[in-house]
């Protein structure tokens, strides 16, 4: 039975390797600094939020989300970052995470939750098209 649940200070090591597992899917390495101020953001639970997902009390994904505003209507739910263990997938952690993002934001009346998916992650996209419209839009960045 998966259950879901804000991370505690005795989950950082198997969040961290999570994370770790996240950052290595996109190819990114992050300084041991954004592991730190990450981990105290989620603990103060006040900007940025995380769940955990455990499979028989063992942490086996991760998500990531914040509430913005909304230029044209009420805040909206960004979900940011969004992983499951290679040994747990294919076993609805994803699909638990995402709809308990989607509680959150129901109970703060947020207008959406939304997330952005690399085009080439197939596996994901397949469950994402069934719990979400892909509006087609397509992402830019500058990095500073």
């Amino acid at each position: 039975m998966i259950t879901i649940e804000k991370l505690t200070p005795a989950d950082r090591p198997a969040w961290e390797q999570l994370f770790r597992g996240y950052l290595d899917f996109y190819r990114r390495t992050e300084p041991a600094e954004t592991f730190d101020r990450s981990w105290a953001g989620f603990q103060a639970d006040d900007r940025i939020h995380a769940l955990g997902a455990k499979l028989d009390g063992r942490l086996v994904g991760l998500t990531h989300f914040l509430v913005h505003a909304n230029t044209s209507g009420p805040d909206v739910c960004y979900l940011q970052d969004l992983f499951t263990a290679p040994e747990a997938r294919g076993q609805g952690v994803a699909r638990a995470l995402i709809e308990a993002v989607a509680e959150f934001a129901r109970e703060r009346e947020c207008l959406r939750v939304y997330w952005m998916t690399h085009e080439t992650n197939a596996t994901a996209r397949l469950l994402y098209d069934r719990l979400a419209d892909n509006r087609g839009f397509i992402r830019y960045q500058i990095e500073l």
